[in-house]
């Protein structure tokens, strides 16, 4: 699943338009010493140490939703297949792959189709277990998976229909109100006997009211309404394809889905239907940063492979593992990743394939997760373990958790997840403004801003110290991180509870690309002695 930029709490969606404070611009890649925000430092690695060296070019892999090629910030930092002849048809370069000269959509078909909605993976190791003769074990498992299924269910339809309810207060206000602005002042001199409106104002008065300074300040109607719109769209789509049994978009793909073997299908269509997530994770890592134009990438000398593998639902574990191999074998030194899910239909497929990186020293580095669950005890894939937990982890996998541009306590992103054993950083993941498809830009939030993130870092240090290995670079990142030496809010918990910050990942710092430079720098020197 993208790991979506919007977080929606369980009562009241309000909240997030009652912060007066702005988060810096380019702030991810700013130095806390020098701007007073905790980024990546890299504008002060580009200015004290990189000024005047040469770089080689790093290519990185965007595993997503897909990438706006054509974007004005994109287009000439796209990764482009040499090899290929665009448009004739023909597989030049003899991949198996045809006409792929930006990248490969591994969830498309071969009639120019493409997936946009898919099922949740819930949804469909329930189905599968449901509809097969099961073995003791199965019926175990199949009975604790329709458990949570059902709770699921149950609970969207709840929270879609208290979503409903206050668009429809909301809306019933704004008609009493007429052209006057919604004030508490306004609303409670409303008068009006029937049910519906003294509902309406009570839930005013109780839940937005006391977010208001004075009884004269104006509530955000049309960002509240666009905000629930969006909300209702999500439970609905959740309701209509994410724990839908009966939906399956994969004959669109026409490929054989229960063969994990199979690697030859899809479409060479890298943007797709809604390339937003993806667009957004590309520009972060390595927009032109000279042109002044957007966004400024965190990595100046990149060319980015689109991969397009992430449905508006969750990825399936043959696509994921494909993505992975199609951008090891073209190339790719860094691949991102971000998305995840809380259950995995073919978890050895992926584990192959990240091995297979893991051999040719390709880092991959993958989103924690939006849900702010401590990973350490709630299931995430695809993840850094070959089997379970507790086996040695992959030394070629990054777990990058969120940070907000706010300092002390309100560090974390509050929609993080964390784990002091299976999250490895954090990074910059609210407020960052980067590219969107038709050469736009907008701010947005998550997890999978702070993957590209660090990401873009790798790319940054390896492409200035290329001889590194992945397990080097690797180390320059989690060994180089910012320390935060704090009490922090868990995210989740509304600052009701505090720990500190190294029980949220284990190196319990910030990924650092001055820091990072400076340990590669060190590595390279010792070498030569």
């Amino acid at each position: 699943m993208k790991l979506r930029n919007i977080v929606f709490p369980a009562c009241f969606i309000a909240q997030a338009f009652f912060v007066n404070a702005q988060a810096p611009e380019n702030w991810y890649n700013l130095d806390k010493e020098t701007d007073n925000v905790q980024g990546v430092s890299s504008e002060k690695a580009y200015k004290d140490l990189l000024e005047g060296k040469k770089s080689s070019t790093v290519i990185v892999a965007i595993i997503d939703s897909g990438v706006d090629e054509e974007h004005e910030d994109l287009k000439d930092v796209m990764w482009v297949n040499k090899d290929e002849i665009a448009g004739n048809g023909i597989d030049d370069d003899k991949n198996g792959y045809i006409d792929d000269v930006y990248g490969w959509n591994f969830i498309g078909g071969k009639d120019g189709k493409n997936i946009n909605k898919d099922s949740y993976e819930l949804t469909r190791v329930y189905s599968y277990l449901k509809n097969k003769k099961r073995n003791k074990k199965e019926e175990e498992r199949y009975k604790a998976i329709r458990e949570v299924f059902d709770e699921k269910v149950t609970g969207m339809q709840e929270r879609k229909q208290n979503a409903e309810a206050i668009f429809t207060v909301i809306s019933s206000l704004v008609e009493a109100l007429g052209d006057k602005p919604m004030t508490a002042e306004n609303v409670k001199a409303i008068k009006d006997s029937g049910d519906k409106i003294n509902m309406a104002k009570q839930l005013f008065e109780s839940a937005f009211a006391p977010r208001l300074e004075t009884p004269q300040d104006t509530f955000p109607v049309a960002a509240i309404l666009k905000e629930l719109e969006g909300t209702l769209n999500y439970f609905s789509d959740g309701l209509e394809y994410g724990y839908n049994e009966e939906f399956n978009p994969r004959d669109i793909v026409g490929d054989d889905y229960m063969n994990s073997k199979e690697k030859i299908y899809g479409n060479n269509d890298v943007t797709g239907p809604d390339a937003r997530h993806g667009t957004h994770v590309a520009g972060i890592v390595g927009a032109v940063r000279t042109n002044d134009l957007g966004n400024k990438g965190v990595a100046d000398n990149v060319q980015l492979m689109a991969i397009r593998a992430v449905p508006d639902g969750d990825e399936r574990d043959k696509d994921v593992a494909n993505a992975i191999i199609y951008a090891v074998n073209n190339g790719a030194k860094v691949i991102n990743m971000s998305f995840g899910k809380a259950y995995s239909f073919d978890k050895k497929v992926v584990d192959k394939a990240v091995k297979y990186a893991e051999k040719k020293g390709v880092l991959l580095v993958h989103a924690a997760g939006n849900s702010a669950l401590n990973t350490d005890v709630e299931s995430n894939y695809p993840n850094k373990y070959n089997k379970d937990k507790t086996v040695k982890a992959y030394s070629n996998w990054l777990e990058v958790g969120a940070l907000s541009w706010k300092d002390g306590a309100d560090a974390p992103a509050t929609f993080s997840n964390y784990g002091k054993r299976n999250v490895d950083l954090f990074a910059p993941g609210v407020d960052i403004y980067a590219t969107i498809p038709g050469s736009k830009y907008e701010a947005l939030s998550g997890t999978s801003m702070a993957s590209p993130v660090t990401a873009g870092v790798a790319a940054l240090v390896w492409s200035y110290y290329p001889k590194l290995t992945v397990k080097q670079l690797r180390q320059c990142l989690v060994e180089s991180t910012v320390k935060v030496d704090a009490y922090v809010n868990v995210p989740g918990s509304s600052g009701a509870t505090q720990v500190e910050f190294k029980d949220l990942c284990n190196t319990s710092g910030v990924v650092n690309a001055y820091n990072a430079l400076k340990m590669a720098e060190s590595m390279v020197g010792s070498k030569k002695k």
